[in-house]
């Protein structure tokens, strides 16, 4: 194929040379080309474009590997020198609103857009690592970057903003995670028990993640009085060890919103589903 790369930061230069060894033609575009970028063009013997310009009327594929403050202007440059049916895909990290307008506007020139989030650290695992693709053209862009070596997940029916909502979900999840394990393991540590520690949470390696979040949910808008209590305890014991938490604090502000919504709006219901549970939460919140 012909592949166009916008942008060779170091997204940019992961996928060109593995494409380019491939077998696939490549035009290569960056306004302020670093040392990186020029010795890459220049041991493919390519030139770099300085923007967008008649040289993307042959391109099957762009790849825009630009910041995603500037996702939708190089969109804007670069769709209208594509030829209808072109794909692109954008590798930016702008937000879920952003990349449905992005869609949108290539939708309207004729053009297939794929929202592709990078699931990991390309510092580390290079073309290896995980890319999650939704959208117009997935598959075929799976195909593409698979034969260069990338491993791509397509979400089945899957449009654009799907893919960067995932990968902004799973930061939620695992930013948090990080942040109160780092004020666990130190509470551990200090009091001597931390091997200790690990032999109580042995428990939840025997549940499968889905089914634990899911519990923690469901038995959260039943529980959320008594639990808050638990949480001012916690959060006495920290500040006793001089280890004052940070992330209890927005903890007890998370089970004390649902213990005020309980109030005004009870559930209604003894033993919840998951379902019904994150019904009445968004209800609660006015976002359902």
């Amino acid at each position: 194929m012909n592949i166009a790369i916008i942008g060779l930061g170091e997204v940019g230069r992961c996928y060109a040379a593995p494409l380019y060894e491939a077998g696939h033609t490549l035009g290569l575009c960056e306004a302020h080309p670093s040392a990186a970028a020029t010795a890459l063009a220049a041991s493919m013997e390519l030139p770099i474009h300085e923007r967008a310009g008649s040289w993307l009327s042959k391109a099957d594929l762009v790849l825009s590997c630009v910041t995603g403050t500037t996702s939708l202007p190089v969109l804007a440059q670069v769709l209208p020198h594509l030829s209808k049916n072109a794909l692109l895909a954008d590798f930016t990290t702008a937000s879920p609103e952003v990349k449905r307008e992005g869609a949108a506007r290539a939708a309207e020139a004729g053009i297939r857009y794929v929202d592709t989030a990078i699931m990991g650290a390309i510092s580390l695992n290079l073309v290896r690592t995980p890319l999650l693709a939704s959208g117009s053209g997935a598959e075929q862009l799976k195909e593409v970057l698979e034969s260069a070596g990338a491993r791509v997940q397509v979400i089945a029916g899957g449009k654009a903003g799907d893919a960067i909502s995932l990968k902004i979900l799973r930061s939620v999840f695992t930013k948090g995670m990080e942040a109160l394990c780092v004020e666990l393991l130190m509470s551990a540590e200090k009091q001597g028990v931390r091997s200790e520690l690990y032999e109580q949470l042995s428990d939840i390696d025997q549940t499968p993640l889905r089914s634990f979040i899911d519990m923690l949910v469901r038995t959260h808008v039943i529980h959320a009085r008594r639990r808050a209590h638990e949480v001012h305890d916690v959060q006495a014991e920290l500040a006793a060890q001089g280890l004052p938490s940070v992330v209890m604090r927005g903890v007890e502000q998370r089970f004390n919103d649902t213990v005020d919504a309980l109030s005004r709006r009870p559930l209604g219901i003894a033993e919840p589903t998951v379902d019904q549970a994150l019904n009445w939460l968004l209800a609660s919140a006015g976002g359902h």
